[in-house]
This record gives C-alpha cells, structure tokens and sequence, in this order.
C-alpha cells in the first residue's frame, strides 16, 4: 500500500487545525506517515491517530532547531519523505508550508505545487486555480514523489480512528545558516487567521469607517466566525491589510463566506471563490457578486448584519 507523509504544522505548540483536513486528504492515497520537526510528538500522538494517521516521525538532527533554521528543516522533510517510502509529501499552504515544502522539493528534486484545492493520488494529479479563479487546471505530476501544499479548508477534516506507530527518526543533514529566523512578529490583531477559518464575514467600502466593523465582529463572535475586509475596505482605513482577502490579500476557503456590502469584483472574488457556501447583502440588486452566491439579501448590511446577530442571541 502506498504512503502519503503530511507536513504536521504546528502553531503555539498546537497543530495547526487545517492539519486535520490534509490528513483526511491523504488518507484517501494510502497510509499516512506524519512528520513534526518540534520532538513533541508525544503529545500529538493521540489528535493524529483520531484523524487516520499511522505513523508518526519525530525528526531531530542533533542539536539542530528546526524552526530557527528553515532550510534544515526543509531539507529534514526531504530526508523524512525518502527514508520512509512515501509517493507524495503534502502539507498546509501556509506561510510556513509553502516555504518548507518549496525548500523539501528542491531537496528531493521533486515537482512542486502550492495552494492547490484538490489532489488525485492514484494518478498523481492535482488541481489548482488559475486567472483569477475563472480556471481549473489539473496539473499531473511526474516523478518518483510529488510535493504538494494544499489550500485551508480545501478538504473536510473525518475522523477515522486507529492505532498509532510514534518513532524518533535522527537525520545527518548540514545545517546552513544563510538564513536564521530570531524571532517571529505576529501582525494584525491577535484573532485567528483567516486562511484557517470555516466562517468568515467580510466588509467592503460601504462599511465607511473602522469603527463600523464593530457590527461585523459582534456578528462574527456569535457565529464563531473571523471578520475580513476588502481590498477598497483597506485602501480607504477601515481595516488592516492582515484582515485582506482578495487576489493581494488572503486565499480563503471556509464552508461559509458572507459578504457585507462587496461589489464582487474579479480580485475580490479570486480570494474567496472556493468557499463552500457564499451569502451576500447589498443594498444594490444588480450587484455582480449575487450572481455569485448561493444565497442574496438585497438590503442595508446596518439593519440586516444587527438583525442577524439578534437571532443568533435568540438560539444561544
């Protein structure tokens, strides 16, 4: 049986939840080889084996701290993916992913796809969007092993218990130190990534002010949601860059998207297309982004968002 190894991201000493969605993914390709480069696999062990993982791999290379030194770490995935057999290397599109994974591939010399929204192990296809979101293309992926990132939320996280084999895998790589990472500044406000988040609702100009969003977090809070923002949203100052989603922003997937005053342009719609359910509330009927959405409120977001958030209190 084939064995597919999942990059195990971690993020203040969790696994990082969109984890669990790849983990799904690659089960469906075969056995599932875990690899964490932080030697806490004891305390994950037991997350893993809920969501279908195998095999868990410790990496270590001596006194080597992989997060400081993000080319050991790639290159200790490389050595990970060869020494156990696995046919394709996958992982979270993240920041982190996508520099760890390109750094994995270029080590094993193996072909590379980032922020891809579905994958074929059996025949070694993935696919990912192009233009703006108006294309598909299935990229086939050649090689004794394929890499490949895989976009948040892409994939639904299922459960499929069993036993779990944890195993403390020493490597012999040459560490370089072309580049050392001393420390990692936070941006934005603290509130959870919009990349990783299953509901997201976003403003766009109409909101006419930072202090507007309020409505927006009052809602998000009884949804369980992350507010985001358009481009013309943070062009003007009503929110921070870190809050962006849009071709220049963040690539989102949640299973619900609601838009709040968004036009639906090209840009803003490249961001946010592959969101399971997308609602969206204008006041203008001829809007392009209804044409868009599985459902439309044709309204004043100041009276429908508040009114939303009042039937939300009314079902806690």
């Amino acid at each position: 049986m084939s064995k597919i190894g999942v990059f195990i991201e971690t993020v203040d000493q969790e696994i990082k939840q969109s984890v669990f969605g790849v983990i799904s993914a690659a089960a469906s390709g075969g056995e599932v080889v875990g690899f964490l480069l932080n030697g806490q696999a004891d305390t994950y062990k037991d997350q893993l084996a809920a969501y279908g993982v195998t095999e868990l791999v410790d990496l270590a290379a001596g006194d080597i701290v992989f997060s400081k030194f993000p080319q050991a770490a790639g290159e200790a995935l490389a050595k990970g993916a060869t020494d156990f057999g696995v046919t394709a290397l996958v992982g979270v599109s993240s920041p982190t992913g996508n520099d760890l994974l390109a750094r994995a591939a270029m080590a094993l010399k193996a072909p590379l796809a980032l922020d891809c929204i579905d994958v074929d192990f059996n025949d070694s296809t993935v696919k990912k969007s192009h233009f703006s979101g108006k294309a598909i293309a299935t990229l086939e992926m050649t090689g004794k092993l394929f890499v490949c990132g895989i976009r948040p939320n892409s994939f639904e996280a299922v459960e499929a218990p069993g036993t779990i084999i944890v195993t403390t895998h020493n490597i012999d790589i040459e560490n370089s130190d072309d580049i050392i990472v001393t420390a990692v500044e936070a941006a934005g406000s603290g509130k959870k990534d919009l990349t990783e988040a299953t509901v997201i609702i976003s403003g766009g100009r109409p909101m006419a002010s930072s202090e507007n969003f309020k409505i927006l977090d009052d809602c998000a809070e009884k949804l369980v949601a992350v507010v985001g923002a358009s481009r013309a949203a943070v062009d003007a100052g009503f929110a921070p860059h870190s809050m962006q989603v849009g071709q220049t922003g963040k690539i989102v997937s949640p299973k619900l998207y609601i838009g709040c005053g968004l036009s639906g342009s090209v840009q803003h719609f490249a961001g946010m297309k592959t969101s399971k359910v997308i609602v969206a509330i204008n006041t203008d009927k001829d809007a392009p982004i209804f044409s868009k959405s599985d459902y439309g409120i044709i309204g004043d977001l100041f009276e429908v968002v508040p009114a939303l958030t009042k039937e939300l209190e009314k079902q806690e």
